[in-house]
């Protein structure tokens, strides 16, 4: 008897386990006759995102779905701009239903623009906003033995964005010391303004300035404005160049060399992939002076970053160059740099 009991109890407390899993479940049935079970996510940009415990997340074309239901409210955005907060039922085939404790409103499921999580903000609204994001990051080498060599390097980028504009302000140092004598000691402080005005088209100003004492340059600055155009924009890959007009200085401490003084041009390419959750960086900067054509400078930056395993922090591999085409005396063109960089982020 104790046995049957048991078993009995053991058979309906299953029974309400899967009765409650299917009754808090939302349901999208798709013209094909398919239904898929899980929970309805989002719906945005023409695709309906369902949850599931069996195949993970799918994404089902709007178009192709006859029905929608929830079990729990979500916020609705129609296409005349109406939003309601409450649960969807189905109203008849193509139709969803959003009830709430003061009625309902019923329309077609093809006129249903976006949904989201109950009492949250609108994601239109948010993507046009803009806000805050930070990063510092540092990187530290040394060696001891035969040859004693100590580096540090620390940078700082602040980044106001919205959906047409960008701002950052950015600030850089390095310094290395090899066989207690410096082998670098460079610090760049800059900002950087892009506004989309239409399309892939843009406009942009930007300004760099610092000093690099192994190079012979007490002070340089860099001062630019121009266009930009989004060669490829895409949700995971950012291809975007620029031309303009800038103005050079660059003064130099033996008064041997020559300072830089001029009006010139401005080229310029950045590149952003994303894959998965790393993230790769290619920054190009191309500086010509009218005063001397072949007098130039190059600036490179290309990095591959790693999340690491709280999101905030990541982990940077890459390099660095910067080329001046006619350098103070004694001073090589071409520095070329290789980091691994600790990153924290944060808005």
């Amino acid at each position: 008897m104790i046995s049957f009991s048991l078993f009995r109890l053991l058979g309906l407390t299953s029974a309400v386990v899967i009765c409650g899993g299917r009754l808090g479940a939302d349901v999208v049935e798709i013209k094909n006759g398919a239904r898929i079970i899980g929970q309805v996510s989002k719906i945005e940009g023409g695709s309906v995102v369902v949850v599931t415990d069996y195949a993970g997340t799918i994404t089902i074309k709007q178009s192709e779905v006859s029905m929608i239901s929830t079990d729990t409210p979500v916020a609705v955005r129609f296409a005349n701009g109406t939003r309601i907060d409450g649960t969807m039922a189905t109203a008849g085939e193509g139709k969803v239903k959003v009830g709430t404790s003061e009625g309902a409103f019923t329309a077609e499921i093809s006129k249903v623009a976006a949904s989201w999580a109950a009492g949250g903000r609108d994601p239109q609204i948010v993507a046009l906003e803009r806000g805050w994001a930070y990063e510092s990051a540092v990187d530290a080498s040394g060696k001891s033995g035969n040859r004693s060599q100590l580096g540090t390097a620390l940078s700082l980028r602040a980044t106001l964005a919205g959906a047409k504009d960008k701002l950052q302000f950015y600030t850089a140092y390095d310094r290395q010391v090899t066989d207690e004598q410096k082998s670098a000691d460079q610090f760049k402080a800059g900002s950087d303004y892009q506004s989309n005005f239409s399309g892939k088209s843009s406009w942009y100003v930007r300004d760099e300035g610092g000093f690099d004492r192994i190079k012979d340059v007490e002070l340089y600055n860099v001062a630019a404005v121009g266009m930009g155009y989004d060669l490829v924009k895409a949700p995971k890959q950012m291809l975007t160049g620029r031309f303009g007009l800038s103005f050079r200085y660059e003064g130099y401490k033996n008064p041997m060399t020559v300072d830089v003084k001029s009006a010139g041009l401005d080229f310029g390419f950045s590149h952003r992939f994303e894959l998965g959750d790393s993230l790769i960086i290619n920054r190009l900067a191309i500086v010509p002076a009218f005063q001397d054509i072949g007098n130039f400078r190059l600036t490179h930056e290309s990095f591959y970053e790693l999340p690491m395993s709280k999101p905030s922090w990541k982990l940077r591999l890459g390099l660095s160059n910067d080329y001046n085409s006619k350098p103070g005396r004694g001073v090589e063109k071409m520095d070329t740099g290789y980091f691994t960089r600790l990153v924290l982020s944060w808005k």
